[in-house]
């Protein structure tokens, strides 16, 4: 007999992924972890693009396998931390890339009720990759390879990406930058990270992608930029406040602060709140330089190769960030008022629509309202449809049941009334032609 070959050991990781039981899958992965940390530390170690396919393809159907909510969110963690075990920026960005191609080789065969858990290892994923770059320093060498690497395999005509990962990846990109650096990144190295996505948006020839991207990326922008403000405005206050204080003024404050009720205290105890713990609060948010944004995509938007229908929906958005640049928010209350507006079209419609009727008593006079049904109601409808349809006085109950005028009667009285004068007609017309040929004939 010939002796079996041995399996790689990628795919023996593989095939214990895709197992069955759950603590094959569990110690699948650990053993994964592992072996990535002792082929890696290794000088002349390393993992092919082939080799972390077949990896990457394990851990696809190691997240398929799983049905719970809780366990699909402590493993898509475990996966996503994966990043963390890789030694070198470029056998992470390797591990990256054949996430996001697994991802689009594999999207269309998830069903509806799986999808939800993919969308979530996404979010996972890019959010692990920022806080690698975190790790770096972000070095400005490092963003580039990684916004590179993603608009290569995600937003670029040839990845053959589907729209669902272009979509989510483009809503949730923004919200996990901020997440991971809005404490750290400032306005420059904000706008480097969206740069790529400037150029996209005036090249690109599908309208999908250049709607989620002015939509989850710039309007994004323009939305949180009271908010960003108000960061700003509570960093500032809270530099001075540090810097100006004295340290006399340190120690009355420090008394005051002991009495109950004191407004020394009261200020001290605000200033140890953080931002973003507030109810109104949307969490953290990143800092633009507003008329930087704005000139960066009126030159991309402005080059003669962009179609114009990018041109169009860039320049609006270029007004908006002009405007923020130049103080001018949006207003809030304007959809507020939009559907106030609507609702009271409706209201002068229907009212319009339902007239009340002239024997109608006003409750003010006498003291007695009318007993009559109201307008809206479904007797009253169904008297005004046979009024239209002929019948003179309006029925009441008993007259409806006895075949009374607007009754069953009436109408079959007027059927016959109509046909008896069909047949009038009709035998007119038959004289009408046999007088006509001896009129000629005469």
């Amino acid at each position: 007999m010939v002796p079996r070959v041995p399996l790689p050991p990628e795919i023996q990781l593989a095939q214990r992924l895709a197992g069955n039981e759950q603590v094959t899958r569990d110690r699948a992965v650990k053993k994964l972890r592992k072996y990535i940390v002792a082929r890696t530390q290794r000088a002349a170690g390393g993992f092919t693009h082939d080799e972390l396919l077949k990896v990457w393809k394990g851990l696809f159907y190691c997240m398929w396998m799983q049905d719970k909510p809780l366990l699909q969110e402590e493993l898509g963690r475990t996966i996503s931390q994966l990043i963390h075990a890789f030694q070198t920026t470029e056998a992470q960005h390797l591990f990256l890339q054949t996430f996001w191609q697994t991802m689009n080789r594999e999207w269309t065969g998830i069903d509806r009720l799986r999808l939800d858990k993919f969308y979530m290892l996404m979010r996972m994923v890019l959010n692990e990759s920022l806080k690698a770059l975190k790790m770096q320093g972000w070095q400005e060498r490092h963003v580039e390879q990684l916004l590179e690497l993603l608009m290569t395999e995600i937003l670029h005509p040839d990845s053959q990406a589907p729209s669902g990962v272009k979509s989510h990846f483009l809503e949730i990109f923004l919200e996990e930058l901020s997440k991971v650096g809005a404490a750290e990144l400032t306005a420059d190295q904000n706008l480097k990270f969206i740069d790529p996505f400037c150029t996209m948006a005036a090249r690109t020839q599908d309208s999908l992608v250049l709607h989620n991207i002015t939509r989850g990326i710039f309007e994004a922008i323009v939305e949180q930029a009271p908010f960003a403000i108000e960061d700003l405005m509570n960093e500032l206050d809270a530099q001075e406040e540090e810097d100006g204080v004295s340290e006399d003024d340190e120690h009355e404050q420090d008394v005051l602060s002991k009495e109950p009720g004191s407004p020394h205290g009261a200020v001290r105890d605000r200033s140890k709140e953080l931002p973003g713990d507030g109810e109104d609060s949307v969490g953290p948010v990143l800092q633009f330089d507003y008329e930087a944004v704005a000139s960066r995509l009126f030159v991309v938007a402005s080059q003669q190769g962009t179609p114009s229908q990018n041109r169009k929906r860039l320049y609006k958005v270029i007004r908006k960030l002009q405007d923020l640049a130049e103080g001018l928010f949006p207003e809030d209350d304007v959809p507020e008022k939009a559907y106030r507006n609507l609702q009271e079209e409706g209201q002068e419609k229907r009212t319009k629509k339902r007239p009340k009727s002239r024997s109608q008593k006003q409750p003010g006079k006498g003291g007695k309202e009318d007993s009559r049904p109201d307008p809206s109601s479904g007797s009253e409808r169904r008297m005004r449809r046979r009024r239209r349809r002929g019948s003179g006085t309006e029925p009441t109950g008993l007259q409806e049941q006895l075949g009374g005028p607007g009754g069953r009667g009436a109408r079959k009285k007027r059927r016959r009334l109509r046909a008896r004068a069909r047949v009038k007609v009709a035998g007119c017309q038959e004289l009408q032609t046999k007088q006509r040929p001896l009129q000629s004939r005469k």
